[in-house]
């Protein structure tokens, strides 16, 4: 296949070679590193998954081990596919594989993830878009590729890391931004693509990038124009996107185990109720949300499959799936509670090891791709069983009033933050954290070279720079420096000094 552009080439280095100070010679290997190098990389062990760790003396996941496994797992599938000659053939005519810009993705997704994990997401989107009128809004896979494309400075620019194309298109999840027209021609839209519920006119409700990386998102993507339509992923970004879902999936419940919030009655009474009265369910016309009857929930999955994935979604696969799951999950694992010996761990470590070599072994290459799905992607047997754990992910632990509670404190914390930064900004902006005025003149340059038609009519350029500036800033702090900073800032803490401002 003869490339527009090389996979290989940087925004800076059209020839592809790695520019002096990297240590790898393969420019996809001195990606990773410089991924792997960066100070948001490591920021994220200081941010949140699912459960904090705090007070439970129980190593858990943060999004950093997030990442370090689905790098893993992403690597896993790759090589498996590689290992194959028809695949990787198919690979090939697809744009190409390789492992370390595989590696570099799964290391780098997450890098924009912000405090308190999707909860501090979804306060930042909507900050964005009331007090500061940001059309694009906040993002979490939009405010990774704005990380490795403006905010970091490892790259010989000053802005950015200067990735290749390659990696920074296998970063790309949801090609596309907000509010830019997503595949017409396609018979539905893709995964992610459509407005949020409740929320008309917001634009989608997933994208990788901003209006302000626009340029550089199309950029990545021209050396794929020709074998990869404009609103689907590369296949590495397929693969990493498949590995995050495998890794969100297991590991997570692992964590759920551990410090009990997962109960072995409540998991396999729901599951057991359901496939002992699935008939039933499926003939009655109508189940709510509110319907509290054991099997109810899981049968609204089992609908919602159908209606948004009727492409894949298969009864006999789905009840083949609740069984395997119960099995697996309940009865195997979470029978016996998590108290902390080695008995226990070697159980955790058995249902994680198996259940992601199941997963792995059940990847497919798919050369025309539904818009729901990419061109690698579970067969639709392992695709049903990933519906279910994260079913029981959701509704188990996401849903628990308790949860509720604590997420509601975390959304006060960060609009607080958000309103105290934008002040400080309006106020006394030569005294604000050098990094947040930084921030603030990048925004500022940014805007001020957009097309007026991608900005909201009458929009006041200052607002939307200080607007993305504090985002930016918080986005890029650990749970614990946005927690010390408000503290700071409201006059609650007599430490001078502390690490709040590194980023």
């Amino acid at each position: 296949m003869e490339e527009v552009q090389p996979r290989a080439a940087r925004r800076s280095d059209r020839t592809g070679h790695t520019v002096p100070g990297d240590l790898a010679a393969s420019p996809f290997r001195a990606d990773r590193d410089r991924i792997s190098a960066s100070a948001f990389f490591a920021r994220l062990g200081g941010v949140t998954q699912v459960v904090s760790p705090s007070g439970s003396g129980l190593l858990l996941h943060n999004r950093l081990t997030h990442s370090l496994k689905v790098a893993q797992v992403a690597r896993a599938i790759a090589e498996r596919l590689l290992a194959d000659p028809v695949t990787r053939a198919e690979l090939d005519e697809l744009g190409g594989c390789d492992l370390d810009v595989v590696e570099a993705a799964g290391l780098g997704h997450d890098l924009g993830h912000p405090p308190f994990g999707h909860l501090g997401e979804s306060v930042l989107d909507r900050l964005a878009r009331e007090r500061f009128a940001l059309p694009d809004g906040f993002e979490g896979n939009a405010q990774t590729y704005r990380v490795v494309t403006r905010i970091d400075v490892r790259g010989v620019e000053g802005k950015g890391l200067d990735l290749t194309a390659a990696v920074r298109s296998a970063l790309l999840k949801y090609p596309w931004t907000r509010n830019s027209p997503v595949p017409r021609q396609a018979a539905e839209l893709p995964r992610g693509a459509s407005e949020p519920v409740g929320a008309p006119g917001t634009g989608a409700a997933k994208f990788s990038a901003y209006s302000t990386e626009l340029d550089d998102l199309l950029d990545a993507r021209l050396p794929f124009e020709k074998v990869v339509p404009d609103w689907q992923q590369t296949v590495e970004a397929s693969i990493m996107d498949t590995a995050d879902d495998i890794a969100y999936a297991i590991h997570d419940l692992e964590d759920f185990h551990r410090v009990g919030i997962l109960q072995f009655t409540s998991v396999h009474h729901e599951l057991q109720e359901w496939l002992g009265h699935s008939v039933e369910f499926a003939a009655e016309e109508h189940v709510t949300a509110g319907d509290s009857r054991p099997g109810a929930s899981l049968e609204l999955l089992r609908r919602r499959l159908h209606a948004k994935d009727g492409w894949i979604a298969d009864d006999e696969a789905f009840n083949d799936a609740v069984k395997k799951v119960r099995t697996e999950l309940a009865v195997d694992l979470l029978e016996v509670p998590f108290d902390r010996s080695q008995q226990a761990e070697q159980a955790v470590a058995r249902f994680s090891a198996d259940w992601t070599r199941r997963l792995v072994e059940g990847i497919r290459v798919d050369r025309a791709v539904q818009p729901r799905s990419g061109h690698v992607a579970l067969a639709p047997e392992q695709w049903h069983e990933v519906q279910v754990l994260k079913f029981v992910h959701r509704h188990f632990v996401l849903q628990r009033p308790d949860l509720a509670l604590h997420q509601r404190g975390q959304d006060r914390l960060i609009s607080n933050l958000v309103e105290a930064l934008d002040e400080w900004l309006i106020d006394e902006v030569e005294v604000a954290p050098h990094r947040l005025r930084d921030l603030f003149g990048l925004a500022r340059e940014e805007f001020d070279e957009l097309p007026r038609e991608m900005l909201p009519e009458g929009a006041d350029l200052t607002t939307l720079a200080r607007g993305r500036a504090v985002i930016d800033f918080i986005a890029s702090l650990t749970d614990d420096q946005a927690a010390a900073l408000l503290e700071a800032l409201s006059g609650r803490t007599t430490q001078l000094w502390n690490d709040t401002f590194v980023l």
